[in-house]
């Protein structure tokens, strides 16, 4: 490989503002900002406003737009297929 022309790949800690929840992982990222881990090691730190740990779709908060004071169907009432075309098509 030639010296000089690849990007310093290094780990990384990531940490989320949101619940203070951290991970580490190899990025090229860079940042000037370092945290001191709980073994001693000390990585470069980028802060994340949302991660896995407190994102609504994979804690399981998300809300449905079905479920949202019937939305959806007021839409489909609305919008949807004249009631003579519906009964023609069964």
């Amino acid at each position: 490989m030639k010296e000089g022309i690849h990007p310093n790949y290094r780990e990384i800690c990531f940490q989320d503002m949101s619940n203070g929840f951290k991970f580490v992982t190899r990025s090229c990222a860079s940042t000037r900002e370092m945290i001191k881990m709980e073994d001693g090691r000390e990585l470069p730190l980028i802060k994340l406003e949302t991660t896995s740990e407190s994102h609504p779709f994979y804690t399981g908060t998300q809300k449905s737009v079905d479920n949202m004071g019937g939305r959806v169907e007021r839409f489909r009432n609305r919008f949807g297929k004249p009631k003579a075309v519906e009964a023609a098509a069964e």
